[in-house]
């Protein structure tokens, strides 16, 4: 590990710190960062603001006034990476959006409330997408075989089986609340116990099953009592919603068992599920003032045994055994400095002992370990069931050996900086922290894991979590930090050499989330800087291009099934000609009939197109002339097509007004740029079937006009 950049926030000079104060942080699929600070100024309290940073443009902060009476304890972005929900310490929950789809817009239209009791767990409801990596097939050709949909319900369905959206919270006082969004926009709240006899719960965390039920883990913070669990099913019964509760078996840490140590760790400080998706896995942390304790358990089924007697009197029960379920514990670590904050990988590789298997003869390490903060300022990565150290970094405390018991290690002087609170990148590659003084860091995590792995095995691994965003579509600036600009060229083609291998109607869906990959790709590398403007004019092409035929609208309801758009598609294709005209008489006009005022404000767009044009006739190259930025369109016959499509529509947009027609200077009096264009255009299109002929298009083709 090492580090990426440290935000530092000048514009609080005069704040002081609340040590007391528990940070929340929380990372989305968007590579956007949500979290608070334990800061307090003289103007405001900013424990009850929320912080929104792009970490690709960490220098700009984005802090929302969240209006929370208290200071706020969770927060949680969704599956699409748009919302956010925060909670509070006095029971208030909001669910934040992003308004005109802006990452520093937000407004919270619906939230929830348990008056009084401040939330100690929050998650959305599953919506049962849950994508399963595999990663000893990342040689297969298809994204299929590679990223596969696992069979997982809902915590909710609505009529035909479509998720309900919402989200589930528990308190300090053992309550559990469940707040569900309607179509209609109305929020059905419903808060149940979770069992008769309430209790304190100081710690609790929210997993999902298979099945569409919720598991809830609780501890109320002393070592010696129970960590407890709870299975909750949601339910609509009369238009109002319905909790059901039903507990589960229970554990209690294996270092209390021990007389030696249990004194010595008296709180349960981190209380985790090893993933959202399973409940089966749970990680915990017993703690004292100065060193800590990490045990990892695992809920197994077990038979259970029968006596003889019971055997002989039913033989059936003895030919089928009871089973119990009971938790067993999977890994535990030697006493470790004190914990002070735990992230835990998002990446959904599974952690049965096949799959472990398989990423390890495969050395594929990133999502095998998760990160642990220490209160020295060193944060370990270690493995996620063995919980062996993995990888090491040192902030403010000098390097000291790993064996070294904590409890020989010499006290500091002063509190050291330590994260508070700690999140971990969708592809693991990244460890986002925020220290007891306010700031962030960003923490680059190699995909190696400290091992040594040769160039092509590391290219192949970048290569397959490149091909998982591009699926998912999370964002990947992650996977940037480790890419070196000799790996730029050899990323490009595998990635596009993989691309071509899927299905069309994959490929279609995939075509801009590739070409945006390939833009960030090549901004990495010098020699390839020039085509960054080439994608990103391709993907404004695209963008352009589903716009304008969005437009046009069947003169009659009565229509085939091909819409005015697809129709336009099939013509251009079919009708060679290079006469404009000669294709626009094979369309129904009526169906690109727009309001004036639209067609007016639509003329900049539409400007950018002819211009677009122009440029790449001007490219054309001449024998011994340099290649300009662009050459890479006359190859593309989608693009040229596209282009040949978008100048019909504006042909027939500027018969209805001809203010909205792209303004050309030209040469000739004599000639319409409009079709003189297109000529050229529709000749460059045939040429790009016949790349041969291409040579023979010669820039005196384009001198008229």
């Amino acid at each position: 590990m090492d580090l990426a950049y440290i935000c530092e926030w000048e514009k609080w000079p005069k704040s002081t710190h609340c040590p007391s104060v528990p940070l929340a942080c929380t990372w989305s699929c968007r590579n956007l960062i949500a979290f608070t600070t334990d800061l307090r100024s003289d103007d405001q309290d900013l424990t009850r603001v929320i912080h929104i940073l792009d970490t690709e443009h960490p220098w700009d902060v984005h802090s929302i006034c969240s209006g929370h009476s208290e200071a706020v304890t969770c927060l949680e972005w969704d599956q699409s990476g748009s919302r956010l929900l925060s909670a509070d310490a006095d029971g208030q929950i909001k669910c934040w959006s992003m308004a005109d789809h802006l990452a520093n817009s937000w407004e919270s239209p619906v939230g929830s409330l348990v008056e009084g009791d401040p939330i100690v767990a929050l998650s959305w409801l599953h919506n049962g997408v849950k994508l399963a990596l595999h990663v000893e097939k990342s040689g297969a050709s298809s994204f299929g075989e590679k990223f596969s949909r696992v069979k997982f319900s809902p915590s909710l369905t609505l009529f035909g089986g479509k998720p309900m959206e919402g989200w589930i919270a528990v308190t300090v006082s053992g309550l559990v609340t469940v707040s569900l969004l309607k179509p209609s926009g109305q929020v059905l709240t419903s808060t149940e116990s979770l069992c008769r006899l309430r209790g304190r719960v100081a710690l609790a965390d929210i997993a999902f099953t298979g099945g569409g039920n919720i598991v809830v883990a609780t501890a109320d913070g002393s070592s010696a009592s129970p960590v407890q669990f709870y299975k909750v099913c949601v339910s609509v019964v009369n238009e109002k919603c319905r909790i059901d509760t039903e507990i589960l078996p229970s554990l209690f840490m294996r270092c209390t068992t021990d007389l030696n140590r249990r004194d010595r760790l008296p709180a349960i400080t981190h209380l985790k599920f090893l993933a959202r998706d399973m409940s089966e896995q749970v990680l915990l942390c017993a703690s004292s003032q100065t060193s800590s304790v990490v045990e990892c358990w695992s809920l197994r089924k077990e038979g259970l045994p029968v006596n003889n007697i019971f055997q002989q009197l039913s033989p059936a029960v003895g030919d089928k055994q009871p089973t119990i379920l009971k938790w067993r514990i999977l890994s535990a670590t030697n006493d470790l400095d004190r914990v002070s904050a735990v992230a835990l990988p998002k990446l959904p590789i599974s952690l049965t002992n096949t799959d472990l298997k398989v990423a390890s003869d495969t050395q594929f390490y990133p999502g095998l370990g998760l990160a642990l903060a220490f209160h020295d300022g060193s944060v370990h990565i270690v493995h996620r069931l063995s919980l062996q150290t993995m990888a090491i970094f040192y902030s403010s405390a000098a390097p000291r050996s790993v064996d070294e018991p904590a409890i020989k290690r010499p006290r500091t002087t002063g509190p050291a900086i330590h994260f508070k609170a700690m999140q971990l990148s969708w592809t693991s590659l990244a460890l986002v922290g925020i220290d007891n003084h306010g700031r962030l860091s960003m923490l680059r995590i190699s995909p190696s894991m400290g091992h040594s792995l040769d160039a092509g095995l590391a290219l192949r691994h970048l290569l397959f979590l490149l091909e998982y965003c591009m699926v998912t579509g999370y964002d990947w600036w992650d996977i940037l930090l480790h890419v070196q600009p000799s790996m730029v060229q050899s990323l490009v083609e595998k990635l596009h050499e993989e691309y071509t291998r899927q299905k069309a109607e994959l490929q279609q869906v995939l075509s801009t989330r590739i070409l945006a990959m390939k833009a960030s790709l090549c901004k990495l590398s010098p020699c390839a800087v020039t085509r960054v403007c080439e994608y990103h004019a391709k993907l404004f092409l695209i963008a352009a291009s589903s716009t304008l035929k969005s437009l046009l609208r069947p003169h009659v309801l009565n229509t085939p099934d091909k819409s005015p758009g697809d129709r336009l598609t099939e013509v251009c294709a079919k009708i060679t000609d290079v006469d404009i005209d000669k294709v626009m008489i094979n369309l129904k006009t009526e169906e690109f009939v727009l309001d004036m005022n639209t067609l007016q404000a639509l003329q900049q767009l539409l400007q950018w197109v002819g211009d677009f044009v122009l440029y790449l006739l001007a490219s054309l190259p001449n024998q011994g002339s340099p290649l300009r930025p662009g050459h890479s369109f006359l190859r593309d016959g989608a693009s040229l097509g596209a282009l040949r499509e978008l100048m019909v529509v504006i042909r027939i947009w500027g018969l209805l007004k001809p203010s909205c027609l792209p303004v050309y200077t030209a040469t000739s009096d004599t000639q319409d740029s409009m079709s003189l264009l297109f000529r050229l255009l529709t000749k460059l299109w045939i040429c790009c079937k016949a790349p041969s002929s291409l040579l023979s298009f010669r820039r005196q083709d384009t001198s008229p006009g």
